[in-house]
């Protein structure tokens, strides 16, 4: 399989900030929509953007705590990625106000949760962070075309190396694993950036995937300590142990800032990043560096997009 995932020399790396990748680059009259863009990395990203002179649209689950964790930064709405009957009357909101669409970052997501099913039954993280955001982006459609260059973003992480996507029980009916969940639902955030992008790119609508970077943030609101102490990311204090390599919340919002502004990525989509760099394909074993090439295989993209459509009863995207 040829792919386009190769370094392209971007000049930032593990360390670089929100900030850093966005000096010099003017977001006046731009909006963009964050999910997830009140708490940990999200909130990073709104207010990277929002300094930058964006307007961003944070949908929340919570929207009174989201209100409370922006301020002025973002205009707060509710959603919630679970319900698509939610997904749909936020779409539905955001549509009849008539406003062009820049930029969508799919940051919200929850991970490794214990068993819960959401809509007709469906595996939480699977729902969640893939379908719950596959029926937003088809929604919003009619507004990221008229956008002019719109980017999506698709906020996946080294946890697909996990799993790839379990095609004979992508709902876990016969027995649940939270972490294979996990995975399956990351890798599928790749897919879909590589299929939004096969079929969007005419439309001037290009796509991308990322793994932000290990950071301690709610995300891991699902873990017990001990089981975060036993993987060697904390100490039993809580402390975060450096050998770990996490970054801080702004080095972890970087990737996606850079994913959705980056004018190195001109012309480029349906790639996966890290380190605010195109990733490269890794056949290794274990959680590492590089992206497995079935997360982004377009077989199994155009797969996955058909059960996703299927499943949501939504597919606006036609290329």
């Amino acid at each position: 399989m040829t792919t386009p995932q190769h370094k392209i020399g971007s000049g930032f790396g593990f360390s670089s900030t929100a900030d850093d990748v966005l000096a010099g680059i003017d977001l006046s009259g731009k909006l963009a929509i964050v999910t997830g863009g009140y708490s940990g990395i999200g909130i990073e990203t709104t207010r990277a953007l929002a300094k930058a002179g964006a307007h961003v649209v944070v949908p929340a689950r919570r929207p009174e705590s989201a209100r409370e964790a922006v301020g002025d930064l973002a205009e707060v709405a509710e959603l919630d990625l679970g319900d698509l009957d939610s997904v749909r009357d936020f779409a539905d909101g955001f549509l009849a106000t008539g406003r062009d669409i820049d930029i969508v970052i799919n940051s919200a997501g929850i991970m490794a949760c214990p068993e819960t099913r959401v809509g007709p039954g469906w595996e939480a993280q699977f729902a969640t962070n893939h379908l719950g955001h596959f029926a937003l982006v088809n929604r919003l459609w009619p507004r990221l075309v008229t956008g002019g260059g719109a980017r999506v973003v698709a906020v996946s992480s080294g946890g697909h190396q996990r799993s790839g996507i379990r095609w004979d029980d992508v709902q876990f009916t016969r027995g649940y694993d939270k972490w294979l969940a996990y995975g399956q639902a990351k890798t599928a955030n790749v897919l879909f950036a590589v299929q939004l992008d096969r079929l969007g790119a005419g439309s001037g609508v290009r796509a991308f995937a990322l793994h932000p970077g290990g950071i301690l943030t709610p995300l891991q609101r699902h873990l017990p300590k001990q089981e975060m102490v036993d993987r060697g990311w904390i100490d039993e204090d809580g402390t975060p142990l450096n050998p770990a390599g996490f970054k801080t919340p702004a080095q972890g919002a970087a990737t996606q800032v850079w994913a959705a502004t980056s004018p190195r990525l001109a012309g480029m989509g349906g790639v996966y990043l890290e380190d605010c760099e195109v990733a490269e394909v890794t056949d290794g074993s274990g959680i590492g560096p590089g992206v497995r090439a079935y997360a982004v295989d377009p077989a199994q993209a155009e797969r996955l997009w058909a059960l996703s459509a299927e499943l949501t009863d939504v597919n606006a995207v036609v290329g």
